[in-house]
């Protein structure tokens, strides 16, 4: 077997916290490819390191002196090496990395370093080899993700070497500039050495043990996801569920390679176990629930409206003209609903109005604001009779008004709209009923 372990900053904020991550490589052979982030937060007031070299850059790329702020993350990362008792020094990665500051290389380059020095000490400590992310994940000249030659030319690299660590965030455009994913985007970079590399397991190693079935904010102590289907997770993380980069899923899926969510801290947790379909009954007839403050609905009404060829094209028209994307559009005989977010829609609302107006001819337009979406989730609602009617059983109980309701035809997911003020409420309503209560 083989499998890609991936490390998030908290993971590798301090030489304590490297020690824990060696002990859990060591304890698996089968852990043959490693994937570091940069160091992260030691405690609440602390700074990432990343956020310490996009600073640092900027006052290069001013003009303005730097040396006293990459001098304080270069003492970051000599006292890990310290701390774990390495023979080994920066000084001319360093020396490199200023006079690309001073040459201003670009915020990529700066904030990518993190990833690459971490990589180096981590290579270092465990005796694996260092491969440069820069030399083996490629962007084209758009600036994309160059999925084909990266499998590629990775696949045969690694297949060269045993064990190896390979820095997490960044690669290269094809004139070699460095290029970096999104934010968090060293959980991509694992599900691509994962994918080029065939492995068995893909685990991702944080914080936290797995995904939990509802927001620890809201809901006190929530019970974790024992095993989530890759389906089920895309739902939950567009509504917010945040615990692995939405992108990193795609590589593995593909590959069918199931990804473990593992908590650092607590190795012996089992965490939670991504797939492309299980067997597997969730312990509860929903797998979780997520939700978002901050949409508005504008809701079209106009009689005959289901008879009129292309009203709908007309209606969503008048959103894309003004650059909106939609949500939800739930409908009715003679109207059409339409959510947004209320942030990309409050300084173009007369626009879209008027737009709706000259292209749908409506009978009336009207607009709600401060409204909460929630996705309720789980592939056992198929299965299981009445989810719908508990979850507004519940809902009532609770005195909270629903605004909207939509199923998906998968039957795998229902939204349900509220007011901002109910979306705390509603989701203890609904946890409380599938949970707690099992009712």
């Amino acid at each position: 077997m083989s499998k890609v372990v991936k490390f998030g900053g908290s993971s590798l904020a301090s030489a304590e916290q490297f020690k824990k991550v060696g002990d859990i490589i060591r304890s698996d052979a089968d852990r043959r490819y490693v994937v570091p982030s940069a160091p992260g937060k030691r405690f609440k007031e602390d700074t990432k390191v990343t956020d310490m070299l996009y600073a640092c850059y900027d006052l290069a790329k001013e003009g303005r002196g730097f040396k006293k702020e990459l001098e304080a993350i270069k003492k970051r990362y000599e006292e890990i090496i310290a701390g774990l008792g390495l023979k080994l020094t920066l000084d001319e990665e360093f020396a490199v990395i200023e006079k690309n500051f001073r040459e201003k290389a670009g915020s990529n380059y700066a904030a990518s370093r993190g990833e690459y020095l971490n990589g180096i000490i981590m290579a270092a400590y465990l005796g694996y080899e260092f491969v440069d992310a820069a030399t083996v994940i490629f962007f084209d000249e758009n600036g994309d993700f160059d999925a084909r030659r990266t499998n590629d030319i990775l696949s045969e690299r690694l297949s060269q070497s045993r064990k190896a660590v390979i820095p997490g965030f960044y690669g290269a455009l094809p004139d070699k500039t460095i290029k970096t994913f999104s934010r968090g985007g060293s959980d991509v970079t694992g599900s691509i050495v994962a994918k080029a590399v065939k492995a068995d397991v893909y685990e991702n190693w944080t914080d936290v043990s797995g995904f939990l079935i509802a927001d620890p904010r809201i809901i006190k102590n929530p019970e974790g996801i024992e095993v989530i289907t890759y389906r089920e997770l895309r739902e939950l993380s567009y509504m917010g569920a945040t615990v692995l980069h939405e992108d990193a899923i795609f590589p593995v899926r593909q590959e069918g390679i199931p990804i473990n969510i593992r908590n650092t801290n607590a190795p012996d947790d089992d965490g939670t176990w991504i797939v492309g379909s299980t067997c597997q009954k969730s312990k509860y007839v929903i797998t979780g629930i997520a939700g978002k403050k901050g949409f508005c609905s504008i809701n079209i009404e106009k009689d005959m409206m289901n008879s009129e060829i292309g009203f709908g094209r007309k209606v969503l028209q008048a959103f894309e003209e003004n650059g909106i994307s939609f949500e939800h559009v739930p409908s009715g005989i003679d109207t059409m609903t339409v959510f947004v977010h209320q942030d990309e829609f409050m300084h173009k609302e007369q626009k879209v109005v008027a737009g709706l107006h000259r292209l749908a001819q409506p009978d009336s337009i009207d607009i709600e604001a401060d409204l909460a979406l929630i996705a309720v989730v789980g592939r056992g609602m198929k299965a299981t009779r009445g989810t719908a009617g508990r979850i507004f059983s519940a809902l009532a109980h609770s005195n909270v008004n629903v605004k909207m309701i939509d199923q998906g035809s998968s039957e795998l997911n229902i939204i349900i709209g509220v007011a901002n003020e109910d979306f705390e409420a509603a989701i203890k309503a609904i946890y409380d009923i599938f949970v707690i209560t099992k009712l």
